[in-house]
């Protein structure tokens, strides 16, 4: 098995394969172990900046000035060790030069040159204060605000007296600013007084003029809005630095101040703190702190708030992603470079070539944002130590590599007959033969690998041992063309390429699709299925379905790439069915998605589960009820119909009776047809059942036949029916008022059995009543 190591863009690759072509190659490399640094320096002081530089001696080191060589001299030294003494930094000289400005460590042996990184150096310096503080009236317990600014190298340090003695910000009331604010919060009495700004640095002391404090009677009592006198500022920082985002709020009662980021991602709470009654302190600010800061001050118990927003921007120096690696080439073939880098803004890449500017042109091309140095058909005048430089408004970094040119002679020839064949979709075997000449020293071999349609700069490549002669070049991209040519490496160097052979790799069947089933009813089951995006791609589907247990499918269907969709009829609603789909392509079908589906269980939950009708159930529901009520009310009003007619009849039967003698003149009985609402309740209320006639109670007495006729007819119609202008119907029957009836109370006559009564039907609607 042999043994592999991958490795991309031709760095020191080969491992113990190749240690003493490392040793060429690596030791050689002329770089920088420590780089000078950014100072500030203070006037007539001396000034060191340190240079260390790794790489096979002789080395010498130089320093240059703002671009020039610095020359040796009274007042400039560099050691053995590539330090470089200012003996007396001077920001002016007499003869007008400065000892400001850039300066750059120089080294070189016999392979090369490099350049480290700019050194900026500034002199310490104190300007005067161009924002004075201003006096102050503030109420009790209110809030008071002084403010200075100058500007100075390093930045200055701010500090406060009040009447000459210095401020002791141990009180929580006040609040001391590293911006050079002075914040009182609860404002007393005590308070009063004059203060004064203290700004320090190397560069010196300076004082600022006096602001008084005068503190007035409070009126806290008044409602006020709640207010914000100062905001937070737009900010621009590096990484590291600590950022002031300041927030003062005023009103009555005191209004309580939160932060938020506009973007609305939490500030977080690692390096956070909160100073004073508002103001928000990022430590250590990083990339990830930039954005829109919003000061809110809002009044205690309600929604009322007034806010204030300040931009933070916070910029990151370049540094390396990935630096460029030394590399040995033979004459002719190509030398590729890579240098990536970050930062924010992002950075500028320039490549330098033994100390100088690299322009691209002829064989010498740059891509890719200048992230990629390409130099075809190499020659001698190619070998040298090349830098890349990467550059923003926050810093700069640089990393070297050194190309080393091969010359043919004593190498090993080129690996012959090399080939390659495709195992896999994911695998490609590539063999070779041994070169015919100068084997002897062979310690490796280097199959290098593409993709057939990458740049050249997207080439990696394997280590394989010298004890093999072919290589299994493993996750590959399934139906993808690749190229490979193969070296053979000795510890001076490699042989020229191989001849190149492409082969593409298998095509990879589809993935097993996602398979959904539905029961459309007793006999139809819908099959909606997805295809696969982990696999290979697809030509179309293929539908199998059985019943469960039986050993043949039914099918297969076929379906184009665009159909997902498929309705199974004629289907047993009692049995248990089997569904399987596939996805299929040219290198044959993918594995199948099995689903088993009971027409009869999924019939039964798709009937529990459907929707009711309830808008129709309801209309059913009301008219249902509407007949049974209507029938309950018609069934009632029918007894009490019959019930009152029954009582009306026998109340009228009792009404009419009368003495057999012919009644005395003055004595008549008078009827009213009347259907006033008012006299039909006469006979309604059971008062009305027992009657008073003659001083004795009528419903225990009987009625003669003659009587009821003397009632009911007229003169001349005795023995005919009603006349219709008398006829009484119910309504007429029921209306009878009893008081209306005059009784004879002188004479108690004895009443005889009624005949029996029958109702005669006339052919005009009209009833007779005759006895038998």
């Amino acid at each position: 098995m042999a043994s592999t190591t991958r490795l991309r863009l031709v760095p020191c690759f080969l491992g113990i394969l190749l240690n003493a072509l490392i040793g060429v190659m690596c030791e050689a490399e002329l770089s920088f172990t420590l780089e000078p640094s950014d100072i500030i320096a203070v006037q007539e002081q001396p000034l060191m900046l340190h240079c260390q530089v790794d790489g096979i001696p002789p080395i010498t080191t130089q320093w240059r000035h703002n671009g020039l060589l610095l020359t040796q001299d009274q007042h400039h030294t560099t050691f053995s060790n590539g330090t470089l003494l200012i003996r007396h930094f001077q920001k002016t000289k007499s003869d007008g030069s400065s000892d400001e400005g850039d300066y750059e460590c120089m080294a070189q042996n016999s392979f090369g040159l490099v350049l480290s990184r700019k050194a900026r150096i500034q002199a310490a310096t104190m300007a005067d204060f161009h924002v004075q503080p201003e006096s102050v009236h503030a109420e009790e317990s209110g809030v008071a605000r002084f403010q200075c600014q100058i500007h100075g190298l390093p930045e200055p340090v701010i500090s406060w007296e009040k009447d000459s003695r210095l401020v002791e910000t141990k009180d929580e009331r006040y609040t001391l600013l590293p911006t050079g604010v002075l914040q009182i919060t609860g404002v007393r009495e005590e308070d009063s007084g004059k203060f004064c700004c203290v700004a320090h640095n190397s560069a010196g002391v300076k004082y600022s003029a006096e602001a008084d404090l005068v503190v007035s009677v409070s009126k806290s009592s008044v409602y006020k809005e709640p207010m914000i006198l100062v905001g937070p500022e737009n900010l621009t920082l590096t990484v590291h630095q600590t950022a002031i985002l300041e927030c003062v709020a005023t009103g009555y009662p005191r209004p309580i101040v939160s932060w938020s980021r506009l973007d609305g991602r939490p500030i977080g709470v690692e390096g956070i703190q909160v100073l004073g009654t508002g103001n928000l302190m990022i430590s250590d600010v990083g990339v990830q702190h930039s954005g829109v800061y919003v000061c809110a001050a809002n009044k205690p118990g309600t929604r009322v708030r007034r806010t204030a927003q300040g931009h933070l921007v916070v910029q990151a120096p370049a540094e390396f992603v990935q630096p460029p690696q030394s590399i040995a080439r033979p004459v002719g073939t190509t030398a590729i470079f890579t240098c990536q880098a970050q930062g924010e803004p992002e950075p500028q890449l320039t490549w330098l070539k033994n100390g100088q500017i690299l322009e691209p042109g002829g064989h010498v091309k740059l891509r890719n944002n200048n992230s990629t140095l390409t130099i075809d058909g190499i020659s001698q005048e190619d070998e040298a130590i090349y830098q890349c430089i990467a550059e923003n408004s926050a810093g700069s970094t640089q990393a070297s590599a050194r190309l080393t040119v091969l010359w043919a002679n004593g190498l090993p020839g080129e690996p012959t007959r090399v080939q390659a064949e495709a195992l896999s979709p994911t695998t490609i075997q590539v063999s070779w033969m041994e070169p015919n000449q100068n084997t002897q020293d062979i310690i490796g071999y280097v199959v290098h690998i593409r993709r057939t349609s990458d740049p050249l700069e997207m080439e990696y490549e394997e280590a394989v041992s010298k004890l093999t002669v072919q290589q299994v070049i493993r996750d590959l991209e399934p139906s993808t063309s690749y190229t490979f040519y193969v070296k053979a490496y000795t510890s001076h160097g490699a042989s020229k390429p191989s001849d190149t052979v492409t082969v593409r790799t298998h095509g990879e069947v589809p993935g097993p699709p996602s398979l959904y089933t539905k029961v459309v009813n007793a006999s139809i089951v819908q099959a909606t299925w997805e295809p696969s995006s982990k696999m290979g791609q697809y030509q179309g589907f293929r539908l199998y379905y059985r019943r469960a247990h039986t050993p043949l499918f039914t099918g297969p269907i076929t379906f184009s790439r665009n159909i997902t969709q498929y309705n199974i009829t004629h289907l047993d609603p009692t049995l248990v069915y089997e569904i399987k789909l596939l996805a299929y392509n040219q290198h044959g079908d993918g594995n199948a998605t099995m689903r088993f589906i009971s027409l009869r269980e999924a019939l039964e939950k798709s009937v529990l589960d459907s929707p009711c009708d309830c808008e129709k159930d309801q209309q059913s529901k009301t008219s249902t009820t509407g007949i049974i009520i209507g029938i309950h009310i018609g069934v009632t009003c029918i007894i009490f119909c019959v019930l009152f007619l029954v009582f009306s009849y026998r109340g009228r039967l009792m009404m009419c009776k009368t003495p057999q003698a012919t009644p005395q003149s003055g004595h008549s009985v008078v009827l009213e047809s009347s259907s006033s609402s008012q006299r039909a309740s006469g006979l309604n209320g059971s008062a009305r059942r027992n009657m008073e006639v003659n001083g004795s109670t009528t419903g225990k007495k009987v009625v003669d036949s003659n009587e009821l006729e003397r009632l009911f007819t007229q003169p001349g119609t005795h023995g005919t029916c009603i006349s219709d202008s008398y006829i009484l119907n119910d309504t007429q029957l029921s209306t009878i008022p009893l008081d209306e009836f005059a009784m004879e109370r002188d004479t108690e006559t004895q009443f005889h059995e009624p005949p029996a009564m029958e109702v005669v039907q006339q052919d005009q609607g009209q009833s007779c009543m005759k006895a038998n």
